[in-house]
């Protein structure tokens, strides 16, 4: 069972990774015009009224503490070729068949792709995140 310590870096690693990996290729693909959608989405929504992208971000946290149980123990390639497909899958299996059925958005191909390559892209992040955490660890702690 991972610490208390591990679980809290996991979910920072997956906020900041949305903030910076998720949000970032968003930027990018719009500045492209590949997308429509713009990056830090400000916009309040339901039910607190807090920005799009940090409510984005806070899931993103919680995905990260999935994401890291299961990645943890890998190392070399496997570790960062799971972080990239773990990421791209998981969570959005869950915005395909849950989320947007919810919100009554059609699934299309743009949007499969879209959401592959930039839930990849978080979970590269979470995984580099997690390896910053680790390099400023104190020493003698797991």
């Amino acid at each position: 069972m991972p610490s208390l310590r591990i679980v809290l870096q996991a979910f920072v690693a997956g906020f900041l990774a949305t903030l910076v990996f998720h949000q970032g290729l968003l930027g990018l693909l719009h500045a492209a015009g590949i997308s429509p959608a713009a990056a830090w989405n400000m916009a309040a929504v339901p039910p607190l009224g807090v920005p799009a992208v940090l409510s984005l971000a806070f899931f993103g946290g919680l995905w990260g503490i999935v994401l890291w149980l299961l990645i943890r123990g890998r190392s070399g390639g496997v570790h960062w070729a799971l972080a990239f497909a773990l990421g791209a899958l998981l969570p959005s299996l869950v915005a395909w068949f849950v989320v947007f059925p919810l919100k009554g958005i059609a699934l299309s191909s743009t949007l499969v792709v879209g959401a592959l390559l930039l839930n990849g892209a978080w979970g590269l992040g979470v995984a580099v995140f997690m390896r910053l955490f680790k390099g400023v660890a104190q020493p003698g702690q797991p």
